[in-house]
């Protein structure tokens, strides 16, 4: 019965800690990711900052918004299939009634000066969102000098070419494991993800 109760009590959890991250979702997923690794991370210590990383680097490069997806991920890893659901359903739910009450109220308010001020003040903070989380997710992606590499040239790619980001996606797979067995063969070191020590390091610069 006790087993029954925490596994209830979790599922809630999980529920309620992404139905007050959902309203970031109108900044764009990414905007989201840095709430997300305040909750996950600094409040609730479901996971470590590194784990966070590599979740959000997942929900990345996985189809669909880049939130969901990591409130799928974080759900599954913490109460198997019903916990991604219950993340997932709380993570829509705030976008959905916001969205219900904008399109109601939105002939009357569409063109009222402070609403358009404010919407013009969250372009800012929601573009400050983005690029924390994309300074969240370099720290565990970029470790040597393979990954700074791929980092520039994917940026350069998307940048000038203007394909989508699949095509990089899909290449920069097969990119990374023919480094590492390049790696094997020439008889060097081959590294994965950062040292433990780099991990502490980062953890303890996030609680600072």
């Amino acid at each position: 019965m006790s087993g029954w109760r925490e596994r209830v009590t979790m599922l809630f959890h999980l529920f309620w800690t992404f139905f007050r991250i959902g309203p970031s979702t109108f900044g764009g997923g990414y905007a989201m990711l840095p709430v997300i690794e305040r909750e996950i991370v600094g409040k609730r210590r479901w996971m470590e900052a590194m784990e966070a990383g590599e979740v959000f680097s997942l929900a990345g490069s996985a189809p669909g918004g880049v939130g969901v997806n990591a409130a799928a991920i974080v759900g599954y890893r913490k109460a198997g299939i019903s916990g991604a659901v219950a993340a997932v359903a709380g993570v829509t739910c705030p976008t959905f009634l916001i969205v219900l009450l904008i399109s109601a109220f939105s002939v009357v308010f569409q063109h009222h000066p402070k609403v358009e001020a404010a919407l013009k003040g969250m372009q800012g903070a929601i573009a400050a969102l983005m690029l924390m989380a994309a300074y969240r997710m370099a720290r565990v992606a970029i470790f040597d000098a393979a990954t700074a590499v791929a980092l520039i040239a994917t940026v350069v790619v998307l940048l000038l070419a203007g394909i989508h980001p699949l095509y990089v996606i899909v290449p920069g797979l097969f990119g990374g494991m023919l480094v590492i067995r390049l790696k094997h063969v020439l008889g060097l070191k081959v590294q994965t993800e950062r040292r433990h020590s780099a991990e502490r390091s980062v953890e303890l610069e996030y609680y600072i």
